[in-house]
């Protein structure tokens, strides 16, 4: 305990030094999220990067969302914990796959998930979270086709909410999410069967069908500090257990284990460590790099989002 205090002083006073600010997602670890300026989903570390006017971004969370806060603020210095923190959305979807597909269907809107890479953002039209993912396709004129990518749960989750309207739907997914199985959100709900839940949108539909709540990340945290009853079974990762029980002290929230690792977590996510923190403030590196017209490119359909309310 001793050492990881006297780092956790190291990364601050590094952090004064560096006129830095350390955003972290909710997925990270409770250590780095103690130390952080400020915890969020996608959408509000986006907002939050877009408007520091400081010197160095050190992004705890994976390297799109690193991306992303390079692009909206392009005169700071933006560095990661780890650079091998991926993503298996992003792995799904490739620019050039998506220019292929632009020379096919000219006409379509593309709406990319920010779980996607700077060279994908570029091509797209705008981009969504999953917090306001149905609000900007609504904001397309229901005429035109939607391209929705990467992700085939949420994608088909915004199609269900706004209509069924024509969307064509890129078959990614999200290596945690994707992977909750309903007969163990079942057995969760017969164990507690007072509980709620609470899903994220990239879950399967059969999930998400069995939800009392569906939003992002930032919304299910939200939700369960005002919704009735003391327990909550939430499907997402549980790197949100920290803002969960500092917003409901008073809560059960019980997890439910995924196919792939027999977990809730997200093994990108967990790579950060303070110590790789510290040497990221320490090194400025690894540092985050972007052509400056590829940057250009991808921050109109980023404020795009940004402007949609």
């Amino acid at each position: 305990m001793t050492a990881t205090l006297s780092l956790a002083g190291e990364i601050a006073a590094l952090k004064r030094e560096r006129r830095a600010m350390i955003l972290a997602h909710h997925y990270q670890d409770a250590e780095i999220q103690e130390l952080a300026d400020s915890v969020g989903d996608s959408l509000e570390l986006a907002r939050r990067a877009r408007d520091f006017e400081g010197e160095v971004i050190a992004f705890c969370g994976v390297w799109f969302m690193a991306e992303t806060a390079k692009i909206l603020n392009p005169g700071r210095i933006v560095v990661v914990p780890e650079r091998e923190a991926g993503c298996s959305l992003v792995d799904s979807c490739s620019g050039d796959a998506v220019r292929a597909y632009k020379q096919r269907h000219p006409d379509h809107v593309i709406v990319a998930y920010i779980n996607t890479s700077a060279d994908v953002k570029a091509e797209s039209d705008i981009i969504c979270t999953s917090r306001n993912a149905v609000n900007v396709v609504n904001s397309i004129p229901p005429d035109k086709t939607v391209l929705f990518l990467p992700d085939v749960n949420l994608g088909n989750y915004v199609q269900r909410q706004t209509g069924r309207r024509n969307m064509k739907i890129w078959q990614g997914a999200c290596i945690v999410h994707s992977t909750f199985p309903a007969r163990r959100l079942v057995k969760a709900k017969s164990e507690h069967p007072s509980a709620l839940v609470a899903a994220h949108p990239e879950c399967p539909a059969d999930v998400l069908a069995m939800a009392d709540y569906v939003g992002s990340t930032s919304g299910i945290i939200e939700w369960a500090a005002k919704a009735p009853g003391d327990e909550i079974v939430v499907m997402t990762e549980s790197g949100v257990r920290f803002s969960l029980e500092r917003l409901a002290p008073g809560k059960k929230f019980h997890f439910v284990a995924n196919e792939n690792c027999n977990c809730s977590e997200c093994p990108f996510m967990k790579m950060n460590t303070l110590e790789k923190l510290y040497s990221s403030l320490l090194n400025l590196e690894p540092r985050v790099e972007l052509p400056p017209d590829l940057m250009r490119r991808a921050a109109l359909p980023i404020e795009r989002m940004l402007a949609v309310k």
